[in-house]
């Protein structure tokens, strides 16, 4: 109730003013943890990570590592940083961020606006592993010709420090990034990153997150790639370039990826279609238009291990961790699963 007459003022506010105002209330301490203990039921070791649920925080709402420690504070099971670049960049011009309240969406060019790994392994260094499961998801930079040199660079500084680590060549708003899904090109990228995490003395697992805008044989291609080239999981998916009928005028065309409600069937669909075509042999993390228990559930069903949440966060306040933990936990034991690791890909059986 609290956030609802909250985000009733945030809404009237620019909408990456409002993000920066979250960051500092979570700094300052306004925005309370939950410290309830998760239920077994939801607990599973996936890449090698004892995860305490399964409900995690997405790339792109802590892009620089300031507030990992509060945020995993709120009931997340794991958090995921950046997408960060070797080198600062500002990312595109403002406005850069655009609220779809009624489609509950969000459509951003943010550009990949960051603070660099050297300003993220300082924030890492020394962290508690204990206390929860931290990933990064690593780009590259807009004028760096070279992709496999950012990601190796990302890979060799913040390797020691993520638990995981992810290849982000799925964001639409870095240009020829998405092009880095083709077979040879995806090929390539991978073995140089995976022989730059071959170089370090603790060796995260290393994850691939995808665009939902894909063809029949890119998702063929993606699939045969991952399984080929030792990948410990895929991310399913990425926002969207497509523009469903009914949303807001107002910003329907504007640039950028389109993430929230109206990706949840695509994103699914990906999702349902990867675990096919990889067997089942990889474990995914799914996300894109999760808002309550059912749509994580229903992910999990179609082949997520590991589900993430960012854009329903907006418009459903911090509570949300808390109410799709607690509904997992009772469509599980509905259904009959003793555990959540039983669940996953059930729909394909």
């Amino acid at each position: 109730m609290l956030y609802h007459w909250a985000f009733l003022l945030l809404d009237r506010i620019d909408a990456e003013r409002a993000h920066r105002l979250a960051i500092a209330a979570l700094k300052t301490g306004l925005i309370g943890g939950d410290r309830r203990p998760d239920p077994a039921i939801l607990a599973q070791t996936v890449f090698g990570l004892a995860f305490p649920n399964p409900v995690g925080l997405a790339a792109g709402f802590d892009k620089d590592g300031e507030v990992y420690r509060q945020t995993l504070g709120l009931g997340f099971g794991f958090v995921e940083l950046g997408s960060v670049t070797p080198k600062p960049q500002p990312g595109n011009p403002r406005p850069r961020l655009f609220r779809l309240t009624a489609d509950r969406a969000v459509i951003n060019r943010m550009g990949f606006n960051n603070q660099g790994m050297v300003a993220m392994a300082a924030r890492l260094q020394g962290r508690d592993r204990a206390r929860g499961i931290v990933g990064v998801n690593l780009g590259k930079n807009k004028d760096q010709a070279d992709a496999a040199a950012d990601y190796t660079a990302g890979t060799a500084a913040l390797g020691p420090l993520a638990d995981y680590l992810v290849i982000n060549v799925s964001s639409p708003n870095t240009p020829g990034l998405r092009a880095l899904q083709s077979r040879d090109a995806l090929a390539a990228l991978i073995a140089a990153v995976l022989e730059a995490r071959a170089r370090l003395a603790r060796r995260p697992p290393l994850l691939l997150k995808i665009a939902p805008d894909l063809t029949d044989a890119d998702r063929q291609d993606i699939a045969d790639v991952a399984l080929a080239s030792g990948l410990d999981g895929l991310i399913v998916s990425n926002t969207t370039l497509a523009r469903p009928a009914g949303l807001d005028p107002r910003f329907a065309q504007e640039a950028g990826g389109l993430s929230g409600r109206p990706l949840f069937q695509p994103a699914t669909e990906i999702l349902r279609d990867l675990y096919r075509r990889t067997g089942g042999k990889l474990p995914i993390i799914g996300v894109g238009g999760i808002a309550s228990a059912a749509d994580a559930y229903a992910k999990i069903r179609a082949g997520a291990s590991l589900v993430q949440v960012y854009s329903a966060l907006v418009f459903e306040g911090p509570g949300l961790v808390q109410r799709i933990k607690d509904g997992l936990a009772a469509l599980l034991a509905r259904d009959g699963f003793a555990n959540i690791a039983d669940a996953v890909g059930a729909d394909h059986r």
